[in-house]
């Protein structure tokens, strides 16, 4: 089909097609920046974890949380939420806070997703209410014109199928990304809980630095027995 009958086509549709072809607009563009937010965020964990294994076997946790710092992986905001925690914590503490850090960084791994399950859900009615309005104008012209024929309700039926076709067509594509992106993150996740995992089993293994209590304030002079002298 050539670019200009196609383009006659999309016109056709009206209203609907046009709400349809920005929900389309919409998934593509949510699935862009899913693509470059998730791209390499397995790999960086990876690598990040070993190089922070190594300066935990050696016992360089200054430097260990240096490597965190000084990188833009999402695995390493889980690391230096343990990194945080060293010294003023307990191991369980530690812990818990890298888990929750875990899920935060599930979270915004998963933001923008809900719009693909949107589309998804949505495009087929605006499709079907598409097709309502169009078999409503082939009605609309035999009334008006007193008679039928495939010339006088062409336009009404255009419009109903071209926007059925175009509701399915945004709904699948809306479908199959959600769904794509869903078991990536899900495969990410488990990524990153073993990784987190292994960062909290060299801590184990290694001599933690100890915690400091917290210091009590000094006595004010002349309430011991030193001041009542």
């Amino acid at each position: 089909m050539a670019p200009q009958e196609l383009l006659t086509l999309v016109r056709s549709g009206g209203f609907a097609m046009a709400v349809i072809i920005l929900c389309g607009l919409l998934a593509l563009a949510v699935a862009v920046e899913r693509l470059v937010a998730l791209w390499s965020v397995v790999s960086s964990a990876r690598d990040l974890g070993d190089s922070v294994a190594r300066h935990l076997f050696r016992g360089e946790f200054a430097e260990g949380r240096a490597v965190c710092e000084r990188s833009r992986a999402p695995a390493a905001d889980i690391f230096l939420a343990g990194f945080a925690r060293l010294g003023r914590a307990s191991l369980e503490q530690v812990e818990a806070a890298v888990e929750r850090e875990r899920q935060a960084v599930g979270l915004r791994l998963r933001s923008h997703l809900w719009a693909l399950g949107t589309v998804g859900a949505v495009a087929p009615f605006v499709g079907l209410f598409g097709t309502i309005v169009g078999i409503m104008r082939a009605f609309h012209q035999i009334y008006s014109t007193g008679q039928g024929g495939f010339a006088v309700v062409a336009e009404g039926i255009s419009e109903a199928l071209v926007t059925t076709a175009g509701g399915i067509v945004a709904a699948v594509l809306a479908v199959v990304l959600y769904n794509y992106f869903q078991s990536r993150v899900q495969r990410t996740l488990v990524e990153l809980r073993l990784v987190s995992d292994e960062f909290l089993e060299v801590l184990k293994e290694q001599k933690l630095p100890a915690a400091q209590p917290v210091p009590l304030a000094p006595a004010a002079s002349g309430n011991g027995p030193e001041g009542a002298r």
